[in-house]
């Protein structure tokens, strides 16, 4: 059995900001993560000033948004104006789709049961002539040689997700690209279950695009959520919900000209969800405390940490060969069980986990420790 990684100085200190704790016992940051104390206190203070002071502050609560593209920019490696503030990951996801300029006859390539946010904007391309095409896949293991075998030289995109929801797999997202980019094809990526805590370098890792939600891995509120677009394409995508932020002076209310702005705040359009957005800065803020390489060993030595202590207990386990192939979400089920009941029954116990797939599905983050596990463990040979 592999014993449980050791909660270092560090990790406590980041489990000391995490309010849920006192509490839980909690597995669902696949799901929707608990806040961190510094969020928390952000979103507590922005409502406070709103009550009181109405927009009196409003510049500089703004200024949070630059700071959010500033934080995530360094967390894959990309410029700042190759992002754009969404309000979630569909957003994101549609866009692309919405904007690239599609041409009756041409593809795109999706993954068979995939999660839906990143299913129905491309169905949705079908009214424009446009193929859907599904890879069949197993338990979402997605392949550059299964890409490969899908896309054809109409293919102008493919849409994957770079952790599937259900079992956890790990695209190889260069691999990927490469057989893309050499049959003329984009890429677009459904980042939200890797984001946070997996290692993601866009100077080096050739995605097209990328959107993910904040508020699973990323420790943030519901409401926001970032969009990459990589700077060669910023053109070649139609602005869609432009608004009076899209343009490059959108404080200037008197005097109409639409000229872009030259950077992927483009796509922001409107007024920004501030309270998310101030919850997100802060929970980029802490988690970028840590290097991002240190998060990722921590919470793939805990997802490791938990599979072993799983099949001790007789779970099957959904197991990958290559380490590289691995998330920090762990799923698994009980033989002849109907895992469906579990959840509900390890809430009784403290425990939080969720059912995905027609598997249980745990995800811890860099907090978890050895305590949790055992918790996790109880719980669940209480209901065999």
């Amino acid at each position: 059995m592999t014993p449980p990684p050791t909660a270092d100085e560090h990790w406590l200190d980041v489990r000391q900001q995490i309010p849920v704790t006192d509490r839980w016992a909690y597995f669902d940051h696949a799901g929707v993560a608990p806040l961190p104390a510094p969020a928390r206190d952000r979103l507590k203070a922005w409502a406070d000033d709103a009550a009181e002071s109405g927009d009196v502050n409003w510049s500089r609560w703004h200024r949070a948004v630059g700071n959010l593209r500033n934080l995530a920019a360094a967390l894959i490696t990309a410029e700042p104006d190759e992002l754009a503030v969404v309000r979630n990951t569909t957003e994101g996801l549609s866009l692309v789709a919405e904007g690239y300029p599609w041409r009756p006859g041409d593809n795109v390539v999706i993954t068979g049961g995939d999660f839906p946010t990143n299913v129905y904007p491309w169905l949705n391309l079908q009214s424009r002539g446009v193929e859907v095409r599904p890879m069949d896949v197993n338990g979402g293991c997605i392949t550059a040689d299964l890409v490969r075998e899908t896309l054809d030289k109409h293919t102008r995109m493919v849409a994957i997700s770079w952790v599937h929801f259900a079992s956890g797999w790990r695209a190889d997202l260069d691999a990927i690209a490469a057989v893309a980019h050499d049959a003329g094809a984009l890429v677009c990526v459904d980042a939200i279950q890797g984001l946070g805590v997996l290692p993601l370098d866009v100077s080096q890792t050739p995605v097209d695009f990328l959107a993910a939600d904040g508020h699973k891995w990323l420790l943030g509120p519901e409401g926001a959520g970032l969009l990459y677009v990589r700077r060669p394409h910023l053109d070649r995508l139609r602005t869609i919900g432009v608004g009076w932020n899209s343009v490059v002076q959108p404080f200037d209310y008197d005097h109409i000209d639409l000229v872009l702005k030259p950077a992927a705040a483009r796509y922001e359009g409107g007024t920004y969800p501030m309270a998310a957005v101030v919850g997100l800065e802060a929970s980029l803020g802490l988690l970028g405390r840590y290097p991002l390489g240190e998060v990722s060993a921590r919470a793939l030595a805990v997802a490791e940490s938990i599979r072993c202590r799983l099949s001790d207990l007789g779970a099957q386990v959904v197991q990958f060969e290559r380490p590289e192939n691995r998330s920090a979400i762990v799923s698994f089920d009980f033989a002849g069980d109907d895992v469906s009941r579990y959840p509900r029954a390890c809430r009784d116990a403290g425990v939080v986990i969720n059912h995905r797939g027609g598997r249980l599905r745990a995800s811890p983050h860099v907090y978890t420790t050895a305590d949790d596990i055992d918790r996790l463990v109880e719980a669940l040979a209480a209901l065999r």
